[in-house]
């Protein structure tokens, strides 16, 4: 199994899951999150001046998913939010050793 960790736009959150929903990938987590990439945050104007934001407003979205479902995941989560400018966001792919249900206590893919 595969845990699928985006760092998106906020913006683009309702798309990404109705994205994901139609390629049958329902079970997802979002946190709001602040960060800040290569664009350093961004300068604002302010009527006493110049404002810097170092940490922009982010949504974090984890997935679990089987092994061959990953790329499939990837590729929906990049079409529906890339727009070409930076801070578009990041992906990060992590290898699950196991999954545990707590409910019924099932283990591995079942329990996802």
């Amino acid at each position: 199994m595969k845990k699928i960790e985006a760092i998106i736009r906020p913006e683009k959150l309702n798309a990404v899951r109705v994205a994901l929903d139609q390629k049958g990938f329902s079970s997802m987590t979002a946190t709001e999150v602040k960060g800040r990439g290569r664009q350093k945050g961004i300068a604002l104007q302010w009527r006493a001046g110049d404002y810097r934001v170092e940490f922009l407003p982010k949504v974090k979205l984890e997935i679990v998913v089987d092994d061959k479902d990953a790329e499939t995941v990837i590729d929906a989560i990049c079409d529906t939010v890339q727009t070409g400018e930076v801070g578009d966001g990041k992906i990060f792919v992590y290898p699950v050793e196991d999954v545990v249900r707590v409910r019924t206590k099932e283990r591995g893919c079942t329990a996802v």
